[in-house]
């Protein structure tokens, strides 16, 4: 298996299509380099296996709604399935990630393992994702069990899926057991912040090409107007017209790529701006440089 290239194919939901691992092992490794350049982020995006980070140097800045955590060289962060979440270097880093589905450890959905332990485990809403910085001995067992782990799936050594499995399994009891206070409460629903941020998020990505009203975004979630600022504010700390703004332009970026038979003019209109010149500004506020040279240097 080893490590695989890391690479984001997201569907127009920002639900990651890429498969992490195989059907009969799912779990796979990853080892990238990131800048703080404004095009070598990790984009909103969201999966439904559990993923937990690993900052090898550097420093990251890595959000999940209406929450934000600074890693620094040595720590970790575990997010939790199905939670939206973004990334991006303060300065050059490196980062070790593992992705893995539930079912590597339980098996099946009927096991004890996935009834008693990780069903709960990822059902909890306090748990959307949890800092490890080395403060306490169980954050310090749980980035060593997630290092152990690495070093197996990156060098397959013989009977490696087992010892990924032992040292994944060994994390999970270690999450649940901390938060096991907050599990015994009892299942709760998703955190609304969190789902009327996915609707709106969903509508304008389906919608961006259109000339898109805040009244309109809010109306995809059923709130009103000032809720939807408050919602965005309290969930990814930015208005949802300035998501929308550099959604569209980070499309634009995607398309000069991907279509290079297409003008400037045509894909400008393509991701939602009314003037080539708008998108050239705009372009170049997020990107350091006009589309015309980003098409060129890459």
């Amino acid at each position: 298996m080893a490590l695989q290239k890391c690479g984001l194919n997201l569907n127009k939901n920002r639900l990651e299509l890429h498969p992490h691992g195989t059907l009969d092992f799912p779990c796979a490794g990853y080892c990238s380099q990131h800048t703080n350049n404004s095009d070598d982020v990790i984009p909103w995006h969201w999966h439904e296996e559990i993923e937990m980070i690993y900052l090898l140097s550097g420093q990251l800045k890595l959000k999940v709604p209406g929450k934000t955590f600074y890693l620094h060289q040595g720590e970790a962060i575990f997010i939790n399935s199905n939670i939206l979440h973004f990334a991006a270097a303060e300065m050059h880093c490196e980062i070790h990630s593992l992705v893995f589905h539930s079912t590597l450890i339980t098996g099946q959905d009927k096991s004890i393992f996935a009834q008693k332990y990780i069903s709960p485990l990822i059902n909890c809403v306090a748990l959307d994702s949890c800092h490890l910085s080395l403060d306490f001995n169980w954050e310090i067992q749980i980035i060593t069990n997630f290092i152990h782990a690495f070093e197996a799936i990156s060098f397959e050594s013989p009977g490696y899926e087992f010892i990924i499995r032992e040292n994944l399994s060994h994390l999970c009891l270690t999450m649940y057991q901390q938060y096991e206070s907050e599990i015994e409460k009892g299942y709760t629903e998703q955190n609304q912040n969190s789902i009327r941020i996915r609707k709106m998020l969903d509508f304008m990505h389906e919608q961006y090409s259109e000339d898109l009203t805040l009244a309109q975004i809010a109306k995809s979630a059923d709130i009103s107007e000032r809720e939807c600022l408050r919602c965005f504010q309290r969930g990814i700390q930015i208005s949802p017209m300035q998501y929308l703004l550099k959604y569209r332009v980070t499309q634009g970026a995607a398309m000069l790529l991907q279509t290079p038979n297409s003008s400037i003019s045509e894909i400008s209109i393509q991701c939602g701006f009314n003037s080539s010149s708008n998108f050239s500004q705009m372009f170049k506020r997020f990107f350091k440089c006009t589309p015309r040279n980003y098409r060129k240097v890459l």
